[in-house]
Order: C-alpha cells, then structure tokens, then sequence
C-alpha cells in the first residue's frame, strides 16, 4: 500500500501542475483586465501601466507562470489584487464553513440517497421502485436556487423553524445541507439501486437466503458492503465538488464559503483568488478519490492496491 499511495501522490502532483498551468493560462488570455478593475475607471493610462508594472502583469505569460509556480512550490498562493490580503489567509478564514456544509450535505445526500436506492432494489419492479425513481430524477433536475428558496420559504418563512441565512450555529446548517443532500441524493440511489440489484443476484446472496438467513441480515451484512463500493467512489468526487464552493446554495443561504470568495473573485477578476480556490478544488478532489480508493480494501478485503 504505501507504493500505491506513493505513486497515487506522484501522479496527483503532475495533475495539480496541470490544472494550475490551464487554468492561469485561461486567466492569462481573458478579455478581462484585472488592472481596470484595481485602478477603476477614471484611471489615467500612466496609472495603469504602472499598476501593471507592480504586479508583473506587463510579463510575457511563461515568467509570469514560473513566479506564481515558484511561489506555489514555497505554498505562497499569492496576494489578493484588491483586498490586499494573501489568497491562503482568505480561503483559510472561509475553509471551515465550506467543510462543515460538505460534511452536513453529504451526509444528507447519503442518508436520504441510499435509503431511495435500497428501497428501491428490494421493491424492483413495483410501484415504490418507480416513484422512487421519478423522485431520483426529479431531485437531479431541480435547480439548486428554486429548491433553496422553497426550504427557505417553508421552513423558514411559514414555519419559522431555521433561521432564514447565516452561519453559526446547527440551526444554519440544516437547511444549504438538506438542500444539497436533496439535489445529490438522485445520484445516489440511482447508483446504489443499480449496484444493489446486480448484487442480489450474485450466488453467495442465494447462498445466504439458503442459509435461512433473515432478509435484514442479507441485506445489511453481504449485498450493501459490495453494493456500496461505486458509491464510496461518487463521495470522492463530491469531496471536491463541494470544496469548490456551492455558488448557488450559498448566496441563497448567505453562507460564508469558499463559492461566494470565488465568486467575488470572478465579477472582479482577481486572479490569485480564482487561482487559489481552483487549486484547493483540485487538491480535494484528488484526495477525496485517493481516500476513497483506501476505504474501499477495508470494505471488501477482495480489493488489493498495488
């Protein structure tokens, strides 16, 4: 295991070195000039050029590359153009909310996901398994804002229940993480109905029924932890989805993530900001799937990393 890991972290930093290069290379050629936006617009073309001149923009792209990547390399992720802040100390203050929503949204998407997916398996063929399904497809494809604002509409509005937006407490974290569980729990339990039903067709499932085995005990001790292994997959990637920032459930909630600081960043074209929060996705991602692909020998011990 520890040369898979090994090569997994090797592999993994030639992936990073990729995203950053496309990624400032996309920033280097937008119409967009970061400098307008810092000298505003009654700026004279002397100020300007001078702005351009401090911060190395006036460079030609591969020495304005190899300085960010120099400074990548001693973790510097650069200054933000117009806060005037270091890019790590913003997405610092804005990492634990961002956690703390995946957390809660993937486990809203696991619990409500699975419990479709399994009901769903076991009733294959029947009225439940196909409004389950409708239910799946349904929460795939609502809008992440329409059915933020109906959660904040019912359970706020009318019922008082959660605080209409903030962060602080676990009041303000039930509803962005039911919203999020909600729109990913589709994906789920599509998942877990297909991988579910193939495994209960496998021949040690009808050993153990022949066993006299209970159908709890079927279920729960030998067709999940094998019906549940492309899901381990799925969490991986969610990982770094959500520590992308969820833009959209965020404004509606006024929840303080990375989404929101790299949306700002976007209206306002402040690179080392946009570059930070990219590379922080990625990085989650490739953990989030490195880890994943280390949980899974403990689930089904068949599985050897080599």
């Amino acid at each position: 295991m520890p040369a898979y890991v090994l090569r997994r972290l090797l592999v993994s930093a030639l992936i990073l070195l990729g995203v950053s290069l496309i990624t400032f290379f996309l920033l280097y050629v937008l119409p967009a000039d970061p400098v307008r936006q810092i000298a505003g617009r009654s700026a004279t073309t002397a100020t300007v050029e001078s702005i351009r001149r401090e911060l190395g923009l006036d460079q030609p792209f591969l020495i304005q590359y190899g300085h960010y990547l120099a400074g990548l390399l001693q973790g510097d992720l650069g200054r933000s153009y117009l806060q005037k802040t270091e890019v790590a100390t913003l997405i610092a203050s804005r990492l634990p909310a961002t956690l703390l929503l995946m957390v809660g949204a993937i486990f809203c998407e696991l619990a409500l996901g699975l419990s479709m997916g399994i009901a769903a398996a076991l009733l294959r063929g029947r009225v439940a398994d196909q409004a389950l399904m409708m239910a799946s497809f349904v929460t795939v494809s609502a809008p992440q804002f329409v059915v933020g604002l109906l959660m904040l509409y019912v359970f706020a509005v009318k019922l008082g229940w959660f605080p209409i937006g903030g962060y602080g407490t676990f009041l303000h974290l039930v509803l962005p993480a039911l919203t999020l569980g909600i729109l990913g729990s589709g994906w789920y339990s599509r998942m877990m109905r297909s991988s579910m039903i193939d495994v209960l067709r496998a021949d040690y499932i009808r050993t153990a029924r022949a066993k006299g085995l209970g159908r709890a005990r079927v279920v729960l001790r030998h067709a999940l932890p094998n019906a549940i292994l492309p899901v381990i997959a799925m969490i991986g990637i969610d990982i770094g989805i959500f520590m992308g920032g969820i833009v959209v459930v965020e404004s509606v909630f006024g929840w303080p993530g990375i989404g929101q600081l790299a949306w700002q960043a976007i209206q306002r074209v402040d690179i080392p900001i946009i570059m930070g929060v990219t590379l922080v996705s990625a990085i989650a991602i490739v953990l989030g799937n490195l880890l994943a692909d280390l949980v899974a020998p403990f689930i089904d011990p068949r599985i050897r990393l080599k």
